[in-house]
């Protein structure tokens, strides 16, 4: 099963967090990375982006066939009434306010695909 987390977060500090609580429960470094061309399992969308932003980038995303069914989760500060609906719209199947907490993120990326399964050590 792919395990495959796309991570696409430019507030340093929350990527780090990401990685911290995705790692500390089984997923490997390498298991969340850049990773456009090995299509992964999920993607956690940073909303506010610079040059092109999450909902832009989630759209053409969703507009690529090869891409369209990966399951991509709003990750945003935005707390504004519409936000969460516009995410929707632009193709989010969720979306997770920051700050959020630890436990949530968990499920929602188990949600989508599962625990983490025990990695191969090689030798």
């Amino acid at each position: 099963m792919n395990q495959l987390i796309l991570v696409v977060e430019d507030d340093a500090t929350m990527q780090k967090m990401a990685l911290k609580i995705l790692r500390s429960r089984g997923f490997s470094r390498e298991a969340v990375a850049m990773a456009a061309a090995l299509k992964p399992a999920l993607i956690l969308m940073d909303l506010s982006l610079p040059e092109m932003n999450g909902w832009e980038a989630t759209r053409a995303l969703k507009a690529d066939p090869a891409l369209a069914q990966i399951p991509v989760v709003a990750i945003t500060a935005h707390a504004m009434v519409g936000d969460r609906e516009t995410a929707i719209a632009a193709g989010c199947a969720e979306c997770l306010t920051k700050p959020y907490e630890l436990d949530e993120l968990i499920a929602l990326v188990e949600r989508y695909i599962g625990p983490a399964q025990a990695q191969k050590k090689i030798a």
